[in-house]
């Protein structure tokens, strides 16, 4: 079977497009660096691992061996129907079927948007040790139940309720021969220059597949549908965690980054004034300076 990749590393990049079997899936997973310790970086909608091309190398050159799926639907990795599959029961086993796929003995999580409500999820249910936890632009869920009881959060997130709806979401999405998608990135980010057409060509063609609009959307769907398919106990997680947080996100208000340490004790903030949402994209430099001050760094010395 030929597969595509969503998207071609530069050679000089040191990332690689490779295809790993876990979970009864194939993951389209870009990875880099080597070593005994897991960098896994999960991705959110509308997104790519692509997402993580700057984070890659920056965590590759401190020693970590980093890999960057496409989660279940997205680009390369298989596309499974029905809104049931999309629930966070199986998108953590996903995580823990790819980490036992790596093979590494040391896992640190790192994960933005919908890849960070499966690393909340994840961390919390403890399906595999991790040494620490790194969240970006998502609070934790008690956190979210919290803030979507008043209108300043309820307000933001309209959008969740409108993916409920059958097929116009999708139809919505794919408008403009399938430029949408990128458009999304462009017009709520704080530096469009980051958005430009090559990267919005990545976005569009990956999210142009047959089927990925609704498998994307799904996530959302099953979130409301299916909430009931794990069970978060106290919610509790007790290893190092970072949340770094773009202060003009226009999904989250920023009370969602207050309170975390009621069920994360060992919690570190680091808020991000003028960086939108897709903060490791719109502010790559901070953020990857944030990660190499909070992260040990394994790289041998020169």
């Amino acid at each position: 079977m030929t597969r595509q990749a969503s998207w071609t590393p530069d050679a000089a990049s040191g990332i690689s497009i490779d295809w790993v079997e876990a979970n009864g899936l194939t993951f389209e997973v870009a990875q880099a660096g080597e070593g005994d310790h897991l960098a896994l970086c999960v991705h959110g909608f509308p997104e790519l691992h692509f997402s993580w091309r700057a984070q890659m190398q920056h965590l590759a050159g401190m020693g970590y061996r980093v890999w960057a799926p496409n989660l279940r639907g997205y680009g390369g990795t298989t596309r499974p129907e029905g809104v049931r599959n999309y629930a966070l029961d199986h998108l953590t086993q996903d995580i823990a079927a790819l980490i036992d796929a790596s093979g590494c003995s040391k896992v640190t999580l790192i994960a933005h948007d919908w890849g960070a409500v499966i690393a909340w999820t994840f961390a919390i249910l403890k399906l595999r040790a991790l040494e620490r936890l790194v969240i970006m632009n998502v609070p934790h869920p008690m956190v979210g139940r919290r803030e979507i009881r008043h209108w300043r959060q309820l307000k933001k997130s309209w959008y969740i309720f409108f993916f409920q709806l059958p097929w116009l979401p999708e139809k919505l999405l794919g408008r403009g021969g399938g430029k949408a998608i990128g458009k999304i990135f462009e017009r709520t980010s704080s530096n469009p220059q980051n958005f430009g057409p090559d990267v919005q060509a990545v976005y569009n063609a990956a999210s142009s597949r047959p089927g990925a609009y609704t498998a994307m959307v799904n996530y959302y769907r099953a979130l409301l549908r299916h909430g009931d398919s794990v069970d978060l106990g106290d919610h509790r997680i007790d290893v190092p965690t970072l949340l770094v947080w773009g202060e003009e996100d226009v999904a989250l208000n920023i009370h969602c980054t207050e309170g975390t340490e009621e069920w994360v004790p060992d919690i570190t903030v680091r808020r991000l004034p003028g960086v939108s949402h897709w903060v490791q994209q719109d502010a790559p430099d901070q953020v990857n300076a944030i990660l190499g001050d909070w992260l040990p760094n394994y790289a041998p010395a020169s």
